[in-house]
């Protein structure tokens, strides 16, 4: 299970991002990256990272580049947004990406539910997989393995996906082979663990924040 890109986009690095004045080669080229967010999950991923590495001015200014590039693009405004909600944890930022998003797109909207994987290793280790929609053909992944009512072993995060390479039932994750298993009886023990987890006074894996919303009250047990 691939869980980091390797690679940061090479169309533009990091630093460019507060340049204020770029040749017009260097924008095409960066609004063409841009445009490949729209079907390249590797493109996208590599955006959420870059995103991600880069500190608050760097953020700020990347956005604002996007409020004009966005319109010259011809793609769902939710392409070149989305990997940056995918790895932002600022309330006030996110509540900014939203905004621009504007009205949910039609041909954006998710096309699978969210699903769920299990297998169960050694020692009472279990290995449970996330797979939720996030716009067009791109999930989410959260890979954990955990012992129920205790705790978590490890928490991994694909923050981006296409759906056509998410894991499947079969594959093996942690080797440990998973299989689809019905959604509720997943989050019903990951819920107790997260709770177990808490109590213990162990911190919980940061990575869990991207499917907290699926755990209702226990995240914040």
């Amino acid at each position: 299970m691939h869980l980091v890109a390797d690679e940061l986009p090479k169309k533009r690095s990091l630093e460019s991002a507060t340049v204020k004045a770029p040749c017009p080669r260097s924008v095409r080229a960066w609004r063409a990256w841009l445009g490949a967010l729209a079907n390249d999950a590797e493109a996208a991923q590599a955006a959420a990272l870059a995103y991600e590495q880069l500190d608050e001015s760097g953020r700020d200014a990347w956005i604002e580049s996007l409020a004009q590039d966005a319109q010259e693009l011809g793609v769902p405004r939710i392409a070149v947004y989305a990997p940056l909600l995918a790895v932002e944890l600022d309330k006030s930022r996110r509540r900014r990406i939203e905004s621009a998003l504007g009205p949910d797109e039609v041909n954006a909207a998710p096309r699978e539910p969210t699903r769920a994987l299990v297998g169960r290793g050694p020692s009472d280790l279990k290995v449970a997989v996330l797979i939720a929609p996030l716009y067009m053909d791109f999930v989410q992944v959260m890979a954990c393995g955990y012992r129920v009512g205790d705790c978590f072993d490890w928490v991994r995060h694909d923050p981006i996906v296409s759906r056509r390479s998410a894991l499947r039932s079969g594959d093996q994750v942690g080797g440990v082979v998973v299989e689809a298993s019905p959604l509720k009886c997943v989050i019903d023990e990951l819920a107790l663990t997260i709770v177990a987890h808490n109590r213990a006074l162990r911190p919980l894996p940061p990575t869990l924040k991207a499917f907290a919303h699926v755990f209702g009250p226990a995240f914040g047990a």
